[in-house]
This record gives structure tokens, sequence and C-alpha cells, in this order.
């Protein structure tokens, strides 16, 4: 007569025998899908950043994470031959060139008047860009404006924001480049606009923080404005 061992044993070997067997009809089962169900689609592949079906970023951001101008991921190409603007954004060039040349405020008033908006001169309230030109540059009268106009815009420039409502011609090309990134040549050109010490101070803050001239494909004379 057999063992309780004996017995134990051979119970154990069948009970083990019915977990293997369980296990492997687990791990063998087919589950099919139910009659007329479509197969699922494969997931489509996240849209690459910048395509059309990617989320954009916000256009304000940071300034020192400040999307590039030309929207292409890279800095815009500085440009330094006129022949490249289009013949209305030459000629407003060139009558806003002839008014600050004159050393007449007022000559630079009308051609600012000949928009069919007033160009921003200022980021605050200010209304009257002359009066505004003489109350920051009061040992000159306010000439001092019409010289920094004319050493900005006989600057390069940048063609920025290409293909937007915002597209616009912008000198000088600083306000568009790091500044840690300019050659020596470049540096001399600055300093045309900027004194050293600005200089100092802009690499501080993080960009060309001096004044700037905007003017769209159009012609319109959008800005003449310092800050960032």
């Amino acid at each position: 007569m057999p063992s309780r061992f004996t017995l134990f044993l051979v119970a154990f070997s069948l009970m083990a025998g019915a977990v293997a067997v369980a296990q492997n009809r687990v791990r063998t089962e087919t589950i099919r899908p139910q009659q007329g169900a479509q197969p699922a689609s494969p997931a489509k592949p996240a849209a690459p950043e910048g395509s059309a079906g990617a989320a954009q970023p916000p256009k304000a951001v940071a300034r020192a994470a400040k999307p590039k101008a030309d929207g292409q991921g890279t800095d815009p190409e500085i440009i330094t031959n006129l022949a490249r603007l289009p013949t209305a954004v030459a000629r407003t060039r060139e009558h806003i060139l002839a008014a600050a040349r004159s050393g007449d405020l007022q000559q630079v008033l009308t051609v600012m008047q000949s928009n069919e908006t007033m160009p921003v001169f200022s980021l605050s309230d200010d209304k009257n860009p002359i009066a505004y030109w003489k109350t920051s540059y009061p040992d000159s009268d306010g000439l001092e404006i019409l010289s920094i106009l004319v050493t900005v815009l006989e600057a390069g420039f940048v063609h920025v924001d290409r293909g937007t409502p915002q597209e616009i011609y912008l000198w000088p090309y600083f306000a568009r480049t790091p500044l840690k990134s300019l050659t020596p040549p470049q540096k001399v050109e600055l300093f045309k606009i900027v004194t050293g010490s600005d200089y100092r101070d802009m690499l501080d803050f993080g960009a060309y923080a001096f004044y700037r001239v905007g003017i769209g494909p159009d012609g319109t004379w959008h800005f003449f404005v310092s800050g960032d």
C-alpha cells in the first residue's frame, strides 16, 4: 500500500501539471477580433517640429529665446546691397534720409505724416515726435536724433518675418543679430551708432536696444524707436 509521502508526491505532480497546462493555454491563446470589426489603424508619427501639422510655439517669448527672424531657424542674412530693396522701400528710405539730412525736424515729421498711420517713435504715450526728440536731446534741441536716424539707415539691414503680416525691412541689422557673434569690423559699424559703454550694457541685456527703423514691403514706415 503506497505511503502517504508517495501519495503526496503523486498529487503534487498532478497539480503542477495542471498549472503548467493552464499557463501554456494562456500563452498560446489567440484572441480574434469580433466579426465585422476593423483592425485599428497604426498611430501616425508625430509631425516634425515646424511642419504644418505641428503645434507652433507662441510668438511672444523671452527676448533671449526669440524665434529667428527669417523663420528658417538661422540668423537673418545681413544685407548691404541697396539694390535688393523693393522700389517702394528704397523710395521711403530716401525720403527719410533727405528729410533727416536737412537738419529740419519738421521735414522728418512731414514724412512720418505721409503714412496712413504715424510711425511708432516712442514706447511711451508721447504724441508729438518733435517735442519728444527735443526732450530726449535737449543739448542739440533735438537735432541729434536726425544724426542717429541717418546713421541707422546707412547701416546694413535685414529682411525679416517674411511671408507674415509682420514682414519688414529692418535697420540696423544689429537688431536681429546676436551681439556676441559680431566680428571686429561689425563692431566698428556698431560703434558708429552706440558707444562702447552702450555695447557692454546691451551684452548684459542680451540684445541690441537702441534705435531701429522698420519699413514694410509696400514702403510704409512703421517705426523709428529705441528699446527692445
